[in-house]
């Protein structure tokens, strides 16, 4: 395992995403999204045709795409049989979609691997950020944070991503998805135990992000001293 794994989690419109590529920025560490991975593993289902709610169907298929994820934080990428997806897995469709993906312990499994691949082969250290991260794909990770907002503030981030390029997604019709989200993914929604949880309602970015890298400079100072 690399020096420093640093766990983030959280629901969708928490802000784990983008703090988590700062904190990665910030420490000079590499960046795992591991959402993007299921993601894609979803949209390119989605483009094959294959019913998602058909176990058995998706599971014949899902060894055929070639899903590569980037590490670097200011430059992250996701391809799917080389072809960038960075912007097709982040609509409304796939995000309505992929917990039913997800949800499949086989698929789980597969991209839990390859998740854990990626993170030993960091070097120097790695920031991965998920719903699962600290409990189940890294649970030896040195730094855990989970990341939670209220409802309100969740959907009104992730309309606000979504809101050039899709004029229906509006507040309440994501925050009704997002409810529904958050019940498929209750599963995979656990908190670790010795995972430190911040509120991100009435923060910025840099005042989250800030708070994460004091935490990681701290526990770096104490296993240190």
């Amino acid at each position: 395992m690399p020096s420093l794994v640093i766990a983030v989690d959280g629901p969708a419109g928490s802000g784990k995403s983008t703090a988590a590529r700062q904190v990665a920025a910030t420490l000079g560490v590499s960046y795992l999204d591991t959402g993007a991975m299921y993601r894609a593993l979803t949209w390119w289902l989605q483009e094959q045709r294959v019913e998602l709610t058909d176990t058995a169907a998706v599971l014949a298929r899902i060894a055929e795409p070639r899903i590569e994820v980037g590490t670097h934080p200011e430059r992250p990428r996701i391809t799917v049989d080389g072809q960038d997806v960075a912007g097709p897995i982040r609509t409304r469709q796939v995000s309505n979609s992929v917990s039913t993906v997800a949800a499949i312990p086989q698929v789980r499994a597969m991209l839990i691997g390859r998740q854990r691949d990626i993170i030993a082969a960091a070097e120097g250290g790695i920031v991965a950020e998920g719903r699962d991260i600290g409990t189940v794909v890294a649970p030896d990770a040195a730094v855990k944070v989970y990341l939670t907002a209220s409802e309100e503030v969740r959907a009104q981030r992730r309309s606000a991503d979504l809101a050039n390029g899709d004029p229906a997604a509006t507040v309440a019709a994501v925050q009704h998805e997002q409810a529904r989200r958050d019940q498929r993914d209750a599963a995979q929604m656990a908190i670790a135990d010795d995972a430190v949880q911040i509120d991100t309602t009435g923060l910025t970015l840099d005042q989250v992000v800030g708070r994460v890298v004091d935490l990681v400079r701290s526990r770096q100072a104490v296993s240190h001293g």
